[in-house]
């Protein structure tokens, strides 16, 4: 290191808040590990996001993407950098602009605080994965590819996920203030951020607090995207958005109706199939997923609709339509998981398929040329117990 960079490093540990400072000095860097070794260099990375600089806070962030956070995995070095991430979020250089590092990055410009909320989120969401099955995912959400990747953790793999876990109660005391930040970028950055980190369970009794405090963001004049992250989140801690299914906006109705479970579930499941009917204006919505979601917004929408039902004839011609109008792009996302949800319980030979079941099979088999829909769907036709191959299905029918 040379004496300039000692000297800014210095600069930079000075300004720091005593939580921060600690914990880099106190840390043994050299023990923990990221995605390319040894996380001796961590510390001048975690400085360097508050340097005056704009292009090293820039690369200092795409650092703890590429390296502490690599593709959502946890690493020894996670947890006490997420800590550090936290305790220098009112750092003065927060509000500075930041500029994208990555070339995909073409969001709206945003400040520091709120990529450094982004990334939060993105730890806890990871650190939530697995944790509670029945909200990770149900019987029609099953992901063949998952299934057959599962590998057992190594000791590192374990202690990594154990202390992003044991941190959240701090990172989530952190991240709250900003719930209600004049800026809206970092409101929803916290946002996403609150939502995985209240999934612990030892923050459960937070949720009440978290959703009183957004839901001042529900007026009119707050706009589309945010009055539906509010809905969104109010759904995601159980609170009952039951006078939302109402809304003048069907955005808001439908984030409103997402669950996972409803108090007015009649209502909310047809909110969530009216706007399956029109899926190109559902995408629309939200051309940047919304806090905590990934991928289009009718994907969300589909689940949500897949789970509130009590039976797959609930929703069987909605469903319908989605699969005989599908492509090839999405198996995994439409057309697997209904096939999934009208066979929950596996197809039994002893018992005749019912008429949406067969008129199901019929759609799979009809647009199978045009969408690849038994071959590219062979995965789920065999968890589902069914025949893997059109000459199959058809005899089946």
């Amino acid at each position: 290191m040379t004496d300039s960079e000692s000297a800014r490093l210095t600069r930079i540990l000075s300004g720091l808040p005593p939580a921060a400072r600690d914990l880099l000095t106190g840390t043994d860097w050299g023990s923990l590990r990221h995605a390319y070794g040894s996380g001796e260099d961590i510390p001048v990375t975690l400085c360097s996001l508050v340097d005056e600089d704009p292009e090293a806070r820039s690369a200092s962030l795409a650092a703890l993407d590429m390296g502490v956070l690599h593709q959502g995995t946890l690493y020894t070095v996670t947890a006490p950098a997420a800590l550090f991430v936290a305790a220098i979020l009112d750092h003065p250089v927060g509000s500075a602009e930041h500029e994208g590092h990555f070339p995909w990055d073409d969001g709206p410009p945003r400040s520091l605080r709120a990529a450094l909320l982004v990334w939060l989120g993105q730890v806890a969401d990871s650190a939530a994965y697995g944790e509670d099955p029945a909200r990770d995912r149900t019987d029609w959400q099953w992901e063949p590819w998952r299934d057959a990747t599962q590998r057992e953790h190594d000791p590192d793999d374990a202690a990594a996920l154990h202390a992003c876990r044991a941190i959240r109660p701090t990172l989530y005391e952190a991240v709250e203030p900003f719930l209600v930040s004049p800026d809206p970028h970092v409101r929803e950055a916290a946002l996403g951020a609150a939502l995985p980190l209240l999934y612990a369970p030892e923050l459960a009794d937070r949720a009440p607090r978290a959703a009183e405090l957004v839901r001042s963001r529900l007026l009119p004049e707050a706009g589309r995207r945010e009055r539906a992250s509010v809905a969104r989140a109010l759904c995601a801690w159980g609170t009952d958005t039951s006078d939302l299914l109402a809304d003048p906006d069907p955005a808001v109705r439908v984030c409103a109706a997402l669950g996972p479970t409803h108090t007015d579930r009649p209502r909310a499941l047809a909110v969530l199939l009216d706007a399956l009917q029109d899926p190109r204006t559902t995408d629309g919505w939200f051309p940047q997923p919304l806090p905590g979601l990934d991928g289009w917004f009718r994907f969300t929408v589909l689940r949500s609709a897949l789970n509130l039902a009590e039976t797959y004839e609930e929703v069987a011609s909605v469903m319908l339509t989605i699969v005989t109008a599908g492509d090839t792009s999405v198996v995994d996302f439409e057309r697997g998981p209904i096939l999934f949800r009208a066979f929950a319980d596996g197809y039994d030979p002893t018992h005749p398929l019912t008429p949406a079941q067969r008129a199901l099979l019929r759609a799979f088999l009809d647009t199978d040329e045009a969408t690849g829909g038994i071959a590219r769907n062979m995965s789920w036709f065999r968890a589902a117990g069914l025949p893997e191959n059109r000459e199959g299905v058809a005899a089946l029918l």
